[in-house]
């Protein structure tokens, strides 16, 4: 069991931030979601097509304003969710990597929302986001070790190992998603007007497409400042946080 939360710091800087929070079982890397993915990326199309460059999305837009606030060029550190929308618009297509992680890409481009997949067993105790001390070991998928400069907002584990580089902008190496990831802790960040609903209908697209695509089990939560902590059941344990699968 392991709890994750944003530090009291970090929710009071952004009063607004909403976390959806989707833990999962039994994922591999032979489920097709091809079909799956193909239909958000045609939305993420759509919308690009018709509102023009992610940029200008307000949800793109929300992210651009906390990087700003936290001493971030934007245009340099751009948000997960950005930097996709930024691929597909570009190149088309974004690129294959492994199951789980393409659909969490996809998902992450139609909402226009920052998506993140953590192989639990690479995860050591409770994991927060918090403002970094500057200690915190990251392993870059180069194979680098980084440390995160002081105050730069990053998910941190007992250990003192982070799972990110400013806050939305690169995951970790070290916890991955890769061929032999069984259990998995997906979380989804927003900070717009708005985004509590949006990340809601996220979570429970999320559920949907780990049950049809994996018959994963699921446990969620979708945290807000009133409600800002989630506890990891055990597989095969309480899962009371749970919520039903829905449509976008």
């Amino acid at each position: 069991m392991m709890r994750f939360h944003h530090s009291p710091q970090l929710r009071e800087a952004y009063p607004d931030l909403v976390a959806g929070v989707v833990q999962a079982w039994g994922i591999t890397p032979t489920a097709d979601v091809t079909e799956r993915a193909a239909g958000y990326l045609a939305e993420a199309r759509h919308r690009l097509a018709a509102g023009g460059a992610e940029s200008g999305f307000p949800e793109i837009q929300a992210w651009r304003r906390a990087y700003a606030a936290m001493g971030l060029r934007p245009t340099r550190y751009r948000c997960a969710a950005e930097a996709l929308l930024r691929r597909l618009r570009l190149d088309g297509e974004l690129p294959r990597v492994h199951p789980l992680v393409d659909l969490c890409n996809a998902i992450s481009a139609a909402y226009a929302i920052p998506v993140a997949a953590l192989d639990l067993d690479r995860v050591d105790g409770d994991l927060v986001v918090r403002p970094a001390h500057g200690d915190e070991a990251y392993l870059s998928f180069a194979g680098d070790t980084e440390h995160p400069e002081p105050g730069e907002v990053t998910f941190v584990d007992s250990t003192g190992r982070a799972h990110a580089r400013r806050w939305t902008n690169r995951q970790s190496g070290w916890s991955a998603v890769r061929a032999g990831t069984s259990s998995v802790l997906i979380v989804a960040e927003a900070l717009h007007p708005g985004a509590e609903p949006a990340v809601t209908r996220l979570v429970a697209d999320l559920v949907t497409e780990l049950t049809d695509g994996w018959s994963a089990p699921t446990a969620t939560a979708v945290l807000t400042t009133s409600a800002p902590r989630f506890r990891t059941p055990t597989a095969g344990g309480d899962r009371s946080q749970a919520v039903s699968p829905g449509t976008r």
